[in-house]
């Protein structure tokens, strides 16, 4: 293993074949990071839900992070990351395959890199631990960083360029709490059915700079309709413009050229990430990370 301080490089270069898709033209690897959500004292005798205990160790206690570096990745003072957050009942390799993030994220052809931090692992869960804490975002990049530049796939001294997060169902949380409390500038949030609740923290982070994208697709089954539908009420309150659409007259135009916007999509819970490839379109029409030069 190779040390370094806050964090553990635990693999080299994964075969992509682990993550059972048909993807080439990528550097994967796993660090280990203290700034991740969990250990955590709150979660320490594990968390009782619908009289099931889902214990510490199996579902507190890992502390990996994915890190997904496109063939031509152009390191320079800077780096932009995407981050993506799991729901409920997975893990950071289960979603990749399950959601095919790498291929959609490699195909978007970024000059980005994608990380896929663990939260509550194979639980019904969306408390984000540590990352809830100040400071602890900032931290983490600064480890991701720290593994990149082991790797030599970044210069030393390399800092955090635009940062998008985008997450699944009860990721909700944990991305609205690094937006109050994180201590780094996000760019850019994309929810997929995934606004429950902290909505109030979303607006906040919307109001604070005109620049802030945000973008929300919710389904009629997923639990998320009322809240999404408080959202815009407030917008309106607010008198801030927002774009809604179904999601079959969604154009990569109308991504690029809104600031708000919400899709309402006719697809179940779980098929709104790659059934179609959701993620992809978004990734396609950000305006904020650089195309690789190919």
């Amino acid at each position: 293993m190779i040390r370094k301080t806050g964090f553990i490089l635990i693999a080299i270069i994964l075969p992509v074949q682990l993550f059972a898709q048909q993807i080439s033209g990528a550097t994967i690897f796993h660090i280990r990071s203290g700034h991740t959500s969990f250990p955590d004292t709150a979660r320490d005798k594990g968390h009782l839900y619908e009289n099931v205990l889902y214990d510490a160790a199996q579902h507190y206690s890992d502390n990996s992070v994915m890190i997904i570096v496109p063939k031509g990745f152009d390191a320079k003072k800077s780096v932009d990351l995407v981050f993506w957050f799991h729901g409920w009942r997975n893990h950071i390799d289960s979603a990749a395959v399950k959601y095919q993030l790498t291929r959609q994220f490699l195909a978007a052809k970024l000059n980005a890199v994608l990380v896929l931090a663990e939260t509550a692992k194979d639980s019904p869960d969306s408390y984000g631990g540590k990352l809830e804490n100040t400071g602890e975002f900032k931290a983490l990049v600064a480890d991701v960083l720290a593994g990149l530049q082991s790797k030599q796939l970044v210069p030393e001294k390399s800092k955090s360029g635009h940062i998008l997060l985008a997450g699944h169902s009860g990721a909700y949380r944990v991305m609205a709490r690094i937006l109050k409390n994180g201590g780094l500038p996000v760019d850019e949030v994309v929810l997929f059915d995934a606004l429950y609740s902290e909505t109030e923290n979303y607006l906040t982070w919307i109001g604070a700079e005109q620049k802030h994208r945000f973008i929300d697709i919710y389904t009629d089954h997923g639990g998320t309709d009322d809240e999404t539908r408080r959202m815009m009420k407030l917008l309106d309150t607010g008198k801030q413009a927002y774009v809604f659409s179904e999601e079959s007259a969604v154009t990569p135009q109308l991504i690029k050229n809104n600031r708000l916007v919400f899709i309402h999509s006719l697809h179940e819970h779980d098929n709104i990430i790659a059934d179609p490839d959701n993620f992809l379109l978004y990734l396609l029409s950000e305006p904020f990370l650089e195309k690789l030069k190919r």
